[in-house]
């Protein structure tokens, strides 16, 4: 209690009048990974850009989506909040004092722990409603019935995977069971770790953004799969690094399993296996590739200045072998 009634001093001196601003009706899941620890927010919207405005995490801290008649600052207020030692609970109670806008706000906060809390105003354009699961809640207003949040907490709790395709999965459920009552637009996910490094770029697993298409959650899940792909890709020339040609080999395969037409998957696979003394099984690869493209030609006479291939004679000898394929 004395946790909350500081906050409140605090947002009392900080906070503004609450006010209705932009009206993103949708359905969104924040959610906790309980085996990784990882936390993270889903969300779709008729609404231009919903990403930039309702997802909100932060490694170490939590996760928080703010929809409705969408007031943003619950998104930076409450990480501070839950940051300082307030429980999500505690951290959404004290915005909702403060908020005179609080009946058409609907949020939801997950912290590091997986203690989960959300608020659905009695004002928010029916059907609207939220269900708070084991480590995690998933919330929908302006929806075309009452099926979405049910679809959202069957689809996250029965599917398995990482939390990326139980987030995913939650959305695609809502889709299926109705979605927002005006169609779809633009769709998110944000996923941190547990602990955070102190440096920002490091501690996001993940962070997709849809701003303005017609099917969201189809090109959201399409760029999943390249997120995934690019995963591998950079394994690989980790793997590279350590001269681990075995391992950077099985990487980059992974990748071209999931992008089968991405030329650059096959260039920096088949550079490995020429660097590395495998000329023979890159050479076939080079064909393909400098058929589909000619640039990557010229591209493979820039590989000195960086090292990729060595400034030497040996080095140069390799690329004109490799180039003569574009012939």
């Amino acid at each position: 209690m004395r946790r909350i009634l500081f906050a409140l001093i605090v947002l009392a001196i900080t906070v503004p009048a609450a006010a209705i601003e932009r009206p993103v009706h949708t359905y969104s899941i924040v959610a906790r990974d309980a085996a990784t620890g990882e936390m993270g927010v889903a969300v779709q919207s008729h609404w231009f850009s919903v990403g930039s405005i309702v997802s909100w995490a932060e490694a170490g801290v939590g996760a928080i989506a703010t929809q409705s008649f969408v007031d943003p600052a619950y998104g930076p207020r409450g990480l501070d909040l839950m940051k300082s030692g307030l429980s999500a609970e505690q951290a959404l109670e004290a915005l909702m004092l403060v908020d005179e806008g609080r009946d058409v706000r609907q949020v939801a906060f997950i912290d590091v722990q997986g203690r989960v809390a959300a608020h659905t105003g009695a004002s928010c354009i029916e059907a609207a409603d939220h269900h708070v699961g084991e480590g995690y809640s998933v919330q929908a207003n302006m929806m075309l019935n009452d099926n979405v949040v049910p679809a959202m907490s069957k689809a996250f709790e029965s599917t398995g995977g990482d939390l990326a395709d139980r987030l995913m999965a939650a959305l695609e459920a809502a889709q299926a069971a109705g979605g927002d009552i005006r169609g779809k637009q633009s769709a998110a996910i944000l996923i941190v770790k547990e602990e955070s490094t102190g440096r920002p770029w490091a501690d996001r697993v993940l962070e997709l953004r849809i701003e303005d298409h017609p099917t969201p959650i189809t090109e959201l899940k399409r760029l999943l799969r390249v997120h995934r792909a690019y995963e591998h890709m950079n394994a690989g020339d980790v793997a590279v690094e350590l001269n681990d040609l075995e391992r950077a080999m099985a990487e980059y395969g992974l990748a071209a399993e999931l992008l089968p037409d991405n030329v650059e998957v096959q260039y920096w696979a088949a550079v490995t296996l020429a660097t590395s003394g495998n000329i023979d099984q890159a050479l076939p690869m080079f064909r393909s590739i400098f058929a589909a493209d000619s640039n990557w030609i010229e591209l493979t006479k820039r590989l000195y200045k960086p090292g990729i291939i060595p400034d030497t004679p040996e080095g140069h000898a390799l690329v004109e072998k490799i180039v003569a394929e574009g012939k």
